[in-house]
């Protein structure tokens, strides 16, 4: 894994100040350094600047960037941030069509296709990846975005020149580029947020490459090109051929995504997710004759304060220890306490350069740091709730009737500490209202299907769009801040194609949440594992750490000077404090309650500090 940046301008020299601009690139590649410390690259063109950060995964003495090729006498050049997946097929048939290749990364074998087959080489690609080609013959840039949306990339325009960044400081490092934002991105922070709408960047003219799309910019103008979306159409195979098929398709992703020249290593939570993609990373390993590497994450004092809930029924540490106990493996179990869930606090926004998932993100951050002191690649179970209905809006009717983001549903709780003139001028209801109805509008519809089937087939796209992207960006930046590359075997967009069109029927049969996926794994794990109640990712219950971000915040109250007072009441956020907290009730998602608000309080006044954001 790596970080990428660049920039063009089809009307400059760059040559001609090489100096100025070498000094422009070096300072985004540092602004990204945690995404790939082992090495760092630049490259200058007349028309097109590149800069790249390296983790070495793959060919780790020859697979330095940006790299250049020839073909046919056309030079193309290429930064390249991913994985891929199917590249020994792919390294196949371009060598027979005429490539020398002179490294085993992916890289140059997405830069040779690209060069044989053109553009629309990126579909032929299994993996996650972002990129971006320089086209020196004919003086195009391209910009590329998996399926997805598993790497990020964001760019925008200043002065004719098009930047572009693996993160949005890479961008902030550009001359004269400032971190500005309107009420739009207000409505992202206060409305919306962590989430953030597909395409944008919340920074004022910041945009994001969307999943499944490339831009094109050359001469003739600049172009935003879909090169993949879901299909609907009727599913054909019976129940058993279905469990088949998805048993093969979970098989043959996590197995190619444990592709490394390094050690690998996964998380694992004891949950069925996480347990049947290391169940299977450890049986290929033992055939190996190698032991696999596990860590799960918990806080400390846990045991003493878990209030068991409709989101979080049990602890995790029992189920990890029986599937240890089970598969072998060799476990490390991680704690985090409130200390270090308030220092990465601030540094997870660092991370995600924007107000996050509170001590949900922090956490992760502070684990993933751990980790990577012991491994620089991991596989995780994420996305498994998104793709097979793992959550409860799938099934509540309240939540399916719902016309909002079900996982987001009263507005209320977010303006609840909002100024008034802010709520007026902001107008938050109506810009969330737009931005789900512009989901729902672009859904794949399929004719002839039932009001229930329609309206989940909205949802598992609202999902892929929204809150999948959200804990994304949460896995890629936690992860790439630490110098970790995280894998996502469940987001092979193989298995996500097929199973947009599996009947809800099929997918909870009896009634069985995830019912699907169990079936299918019923090869790989113990029952009692397999058919475990969903828990969600672990929060601390520890009072404590409530009442220390309560102490923060009123602190916060008697400086009048803080951002944070632009927007909100200071005797709303008053008595918030002293009302007695609600963990059963979040506001975003499964985890986020009333500790959470206060976090991401405390991180959007740290954010508009550290980042000099100014409002336009």
């Amino acid at each position: 894994m790596c970080g990428i940046a660049g920039f063009c301008n089809l009307d400059s020299n760059y040559c001609q100040q090489s100096r100025k601009w070498k000094d422009v690139l070096n300072k985004m590649n540092s602004a990204q350094v945690h995404r790939g410390p082992d090495e760092q690259g630049i490259y200058i063109d007349k028309k097109c600047c590149f800069a790249h950060v390296r983790l070495s995964i793959i060919d780790l003495k020859n697979g330095s960037q940006p790299m250049t090729r020839t073909f046919s006498n056309k030079k193309y050049t290429i930064v390249y941030n991913g994985e891929i997946y199917n590249a020994p097929e792919l390294r196949d048939q371009l060598k027979k069509m005429g490539a020398d290749f002179k490294t085993t990364s992916d890289t140059e074998i997405i830069l040779f296709g690209h060069l044989i087959f053109g553009q629309d080489f990126v579909k032929r690609l299994n993996g996650i990846f972002s990129y971006s080609i320089w086209d020196n013959y004919n003086e195009v840039i391209y910009l590329y975005r998996d399926r997805v949306g598993v790497k990020p990339l964001f760019y925008t325009f200043f002065q004719d020149s098009l930047i572009f960044s693996s993160e949005i400081k890479g961008i902030l490092q550009y001359p004269k580029i400032k971190a500005r934002i309107d009420n739009d991105g207000l409505c992202e922070i206060f409305g919306l947020g962590p989430a953030k709408t597909y395409g944008k960047g919340v920074f004022k003219d910041v945009f994001e490459v969307i999943p499944g799309n490339f831009i094109k910019m050359s001469k003739s103008g600049f172009f935003q090109i879909k090169y993949w979306e879901l299909k609907s159409f009727r599913h054909e195979d019976d129940y058993e051929k279905t469990v088949d098929k998805i048993s093969f398709l979970i098989y043959d992703s996590v197995k190619r995504q444990m592709v490394s020249d390094i050690p690998i290593c996964t998380f694992l939570s004891g949950g069925v997710d996480s347990s049947l993609v290391t169940s299977i990373c450890s049986g290929e390993l033992k055939r190996q004759g190698k032991r696999l590497d596990t860590f799960s994450f918990d806080f400390k004092d846990n045991d003493s304060f878990f209030c068991a809930n409709s989101f979080q029924p049990s602890q995790d540490r029992p189920w990890v220890e029986r599937m240890v106990d089970f598969l072998e493996t060799h476990h490390t179990y991680l704690e985090c306490d409130s200390d270090c869930l308030i220092s990465n606090l601030f540094s997870a926004v660092d991370a995600r350069d924007l107000p996050c998932m509170a001590d949900v993100e922090s956490s992760l951050l502070y684990f993933c740091s751990k980790v990577a002191k012991e491994n620089k690649v991991a596989l995780t179970g994420e996305c498994a709730d998104e793709i097979f209905g793992g959550y409860p809006w799938f099934y509540r009717e309240d939540m399916l009737e719902s016309k909002t983001f079900p996982w987001s549903m009263n507005c209320s709780h977010r303006k609840l500490l909002l100024l008034d003139d802010v709520i007026n001028t902001l107008n938050i209801d109506e810009y969330i209202k737009a931005a789900y109805e512009s989901t729902i509008a672009s859904t794949p519809r399929l004719d002839g299907e039932s009001w229930e089937d329609s309206r989940r087939r909205e949802i598992f796209y609202l999902n892929m769009k929204w809150f999948m992207q959200n804990l994304l960006d949460r896995m890629d930046r936690t992860s790439m801040h630490s110098g970790l590359e995280a894998r996502v075997p469940f987001a092979d967009h193989r298995i996500i194609e097929y199973m947009w069109n599996v009947p809800w029927e099929m997918k909870a049969r009896g009634g069985v949440v995830k019912g699907i996926l169990r079936k299918a794994g019923e090869k790989y794990l113990p029952r009692e594992v397999l058919y475990r109640k969903k828990s969600p990712y672990p929060k601390t219950y520890n009072p404590g750490y409530e009442s220390r971000l309560k102490a923060m915040v009123m602190e916060m109250t008697l400086d009048s000077n803080q951002p944070i007072w632009n927007f909100l009441s200071r005797s709303k956020v008053e008595k918030f404090i002293n009302t007695p907290s609600n963990y059963t009730q979040p506001w975003y998602g499964q985890l986020m309650a009333g500790p959470q608000m206060l976090a991401y309080i405390l991180q959007i006044n740290y954010w508009f500090k550290k980042y000099r954001v100014y409002i336009v």
